[in-house]
């Protein structure tokens, strides 16, 4: 039986976890995942739910509750008329192929090695946030054929090795082929959905070694994912409330430092333990 104390610890650990994602998504319009995956990691690991297998568990949680947060984004930018229909529909097969394939290698990988991969490409991604410029073009229009087949799972493989949804990778990528701004955002909630169904799917029937918090079925934790999500739905209207009440650039780019100073204590746990 759980210890009651460590129990408490654990729930107050999620809500704080879950307010913080929830402010920064709407704030800064920032996927949870990125958020969710290393403060489950510290979480956890400080309450004592350590293991080989700890990473897979954080990967697998976060992409839960991606599954809701896309569903409810993605309905509610297409009240706008914001989500690419076209776009989303012709790089789903490719998403979800991808996804698979992510799961399926995280399934098989340690802690360590998560970590790492996780540490390099946060460390991207926020070097990106950082130095990043909207008037950045690879192209007119979104690839198709040969450029679309290569992308669309690479994105969907590495957003399950983080545990992310389609934000982080999904947007920029949109971005550098002149897709605008909005739009982008509304149809990367649709690439989270594809990411996150079939993998979360998979990490369900998967098995992980170590203690693992109570209420862990395969690789996701119920707990976390139910509170989680409560509190980023509670939450991330006050952090769109905040975004158009003060200018969140500057705020970005704080985050962009604590996103790769997060990315290199990971590389450093990775390495040196």
């Amino acid at each position: 039986m759980p210890d009651t104390f460590l129990l408490i610890q654990m729930l107050i650990a999620l809500a704080v976890i879950g307010a913080f994602a929830g402010v920064l998504a709407g704030l800064l319009g920032v996927g949870g995942g990125i958020v969710l995956v290393p403060a489950f990691f510290y979480a956890f690991q400080t309450l004592g739910y350590g293991g080989m297998d700890l990473m897979q568990m954080c990967l697998a949680t976060s992409l839960a509750t991606i599954i809701v947060t896309s569903v409810r984004s993605v309905m509610s930018h297409n009240k706008q008329g914001a989500v690419d229909w076209d776009i989303l529909r012709s790089w789903a097969p490719g998403i979800v192929i991808g996804a698979v394939l992510g799961m399926l290698l995280v399934a098989q990988l340690r802690t360590t090695t998560l970590q790492a991969i996780f540490g390099i490409l946060a460390l991207i991604v926020g070097l990106y946030m950082g130095f990043g410029r909207a008037s950045w073009r690879l192209g007119a229009a979104m690839p198709t054929g040969v450029g679309r087949a290569a992308l669309s799972p690479g994105m969907g493989f590495l957003s399950v090795l983080m545990g992310i949804g389609g934000g982080s990778f999904g947007v920029p990528l949109m971005s550098l082929f002149s897709v605008p701004i909005h739009r982008a955002v509304a149809t990367a909630a649709g690439f989270g959905v594809l990411i996150a169904v079939p993998s979360v799917i998979g990490f369900l029937l998967v098995s992980v070694d170590g203690p693992v918090p109570p209420l862990t079925v395969g690789a996701v934790n119920l707990v976390a994912f139910a509170i989680i999500i409560a509190m980023t739905l509670f939450t991330a209207p006050m952090g769109v409330k905040l975004a158009h009440a003060m200018d969140p650039g500057p705020l970005k780019r704080v985050f962009a430092v604590f996103l790769v100073l997060v990315a290199l204590n990971m590389l450093r746990k990775a390495l040196w333990g």
